[in-house]
C-alpha cells in the first residue's frame, strides 16, 4: 500500500513539475500585437503606405508567427521595412532598417533600403557585357559603372501581391524585354515566408524567353542592437568564407578570387565588425570600409548552406543566413549619412547598420571564371535565402 501511493505521489509530483515547466515557458512567450506593434514604433502604420505609384496601388503587408516575430513588406521595391523578434529578455526589437512611410522611400533613391535588387545586384563594370556575340550598354547610376539594376531598378517597382496567409507574401514582377537594356522578358517570383522558427525565408524563381543575365537578391540593412542604434562596431560576425574577390578603385572585381587569411577581410572566426574595419589596408580604402563579395565555402554547388553568423552584444539577439547563393556581399554601411531618419526617428548615421546580400558574384557576365549568371529560355532559375533569429548562447 505504501509502495503504491509513494508512486502515485511520485507521478504527482512528476505531473506537477512539468505543468509547471509548461506554464512557464508558455509565460516567457511574447504576447505583443500587430497593432501594439504600430503604437511603439516598431512596425509601420500601413496608413502611411496606402498609396498609388506609377498608376499601381502601393500598400504595407504585414506576416507574423506566434513566437514573437513579425514582419512588414512593401510591395513598392518588395522592400523589407520592419523585422522584428524577441531579444534576450523577451521584448520586440526591430532589427532592420525601415522609413515610416512611402514618401520616404520615393524621396530616397541611393540607399535601396531593404528593397529586392534585380535585374543584375551589385556592379556591372562600365555597365556593359556581351552575350552571344552582342554587347549591351546598360544604364551608368553608380559612375563608372551600372549598379543594381541601373536607373530604375527592381528595388523602383510595384510588385503584384498575395498573400495566402498570415506568414507568407508572394511577388511577382515581369520585367520586359529591353527595360534597363537588359534582353529577354524576364518574370520573377519572390516568396517571403515567417516560418515557426522565427527565422524569414526568402525564395527566388525567374524565367526568360531571351538568353540574359540576373543576379537577384536583397538589400536589407540590419542592426541587430535595433533600428536607430548608431553603431554595428561591436556587432560580433562570422563569414564562412575562406576567400573574397578583390576590387579596383571603382569596387569592380579584378578577377583574383584571394584568401581572406591575413586580412582586415578575415572573418572565418567571430569577430566585432568594428575592430578592424579602418586598418590601412587597400581593399578597405577603396570601399571606405567593409564592401566586399565574400566566396562562400560550399560543401556543394547550390547546396542550402551556412553562410554567416551575426549577434549583438547589446539585446543578445543573434542571426543566422544560410543561402544556395555561392556569395554574399558584406557592406558596412559605410555611405549612410544621417540625412534619412527611420521608422522610430531615429537618423542613420554612417555603419549603423550592415547588409548581407546573398548573390551570384559582381561584374559575373565579364569574369568567365566566376559563377555562370546566364538564364536561358526553357531555364528556371530558382535560389534561396534564409535569416534566423535566435538569442546567442
Amino acid at each position: 500500500m505504501v509502495t503504491r501511493l509513494n508512486v502515485i505521489l511520485t507521478l504527482f509530483l512528476l505531473v506537477a513539475a512539468f505543468s509547471c515547466k509548461q506554464s512557464t515557458h508558455s509565460a516567457k512567450q511574447p504576447s505583443y500585437s500587430i497593432d501594439s506593434l504600430i503604437m511603439e514604433h516598431l512596425l509601420p502604420d500601413s496608413t502611411a503606405f496606402a498609396d498609388t505609384v506609377d498608376g499601381k496601388e502601393v500598400r504595407i503587408y504585414y506576416l507574423e508567427n506566434h513566437r514573437g516575430m513579425a514582419v512588414a513588406i512593401t510591395n513598392y521595391g518588395g522592400r523589407i521595412v520592419s523585422l522584428v523578434v524577441p531579444d534576450s529578455s523577451g521584448q520586440p526589437a526591430d532589427v532592420v532598417l525601415g522609413y515610416p512611410s512611402i514618401k520616404d522611400y520615393l524621396s530616397d533613391s541611393s540607399t535601396y533600403l531593404g528593397a529586392l535588387i534585380g535585374r543584375y545586384g551589385n556592379r556591372i563594370a562600365k555597365g556593359r557585357f556581351t552575350l552571344n556575340g552582342k554587347t549591351y550598354q546598360l544604364y551608368i547610376n553608380n559612375p563608372p559603372n551600372s549598379l543594381h539594376g541601373g536607373h530604375h531598378g527592381f528595388d523602383s517597382k510595384v510588385w503584384e501581391a498575395r498573400q495566402p496567409s498570415d506568414s507568407v507574401l508572394e511577388l511577382t514582377y515581369v520585367s520586359p524585354d529591353g527595360e534597363e537594356n537588359y534582353p529577354g522578358t524576364l518574370t520573377v517570383q519572390v516568396t517571403y515566408t515567417v516560418t515557426d522558427s522565427n527565422a524569414l525565408e526568402i525564395s527566388y524563381r525567374a524565367t526568360t524567353d531571351k538568353p540574359t543575365v540576373l543576379n537577384l537578391t536583397n538589400h536589407a540593412y540590419f542592426n541587430l542592437s535595433g533600428e536607430g542604434y548608431p553603431s554595428i562596431g561591436n556587432t560580433v560576425l562570422q563569414l564562412l568564407a575562406d576567400h573574397y574577390t578583390p576590387i579596383d578603385s571603382t569596387l569592380i572585381p579584378t578577377g583574383e578570387i584571394a584568401p581572406v587569411a591575413g586580412t582586415p577581410l578575415d572573418f572565418t572566426k567571430p569577430m566585432p565588425i568594428g575592430q578592424r574595419i579602418d586598418s590601412p589596408f587597400i581593399q578597405l580604402q577603396y570601399g571606405h570600409g567593409y564592401d566586399h563579395n565574400f566566396v562562400l565555402n560550399k560543401p556543394a554547388p547550390d547546396s542550402l548552406s551556412l553562410a554567416a553568423v551575426a549577434y549583438s552584444p547589446v539585446t543578445g539577439i543573434e542571426m543566422k543566413v544560410y543561402t544556395t547563393q555561392p556569395g554574399v556581399q558584406f557592406y558596412s554601411g559605410n555611405f549612410l549619412d544621417g540625412s534619412h531618419k527611420g521608422l522610430a526617428g531615429k537618423p542613420y548615421v554612417r555603419r549603423s547598420a550592415f547588409c548581407l546580400e546573398t548573390q551570384h558574384f559582381p561584374d559575373s557576365p565579364n569574369h568567365p571564371n566566376f559563377p555562370s549568371t546566364l538564364l536561358n529560355p526553357g531555364e528556371i532559375f530558382t535560389s534561396q535565402t534564409i535569416y534566423a533569429f535566435g538569442i546567442h548562447q
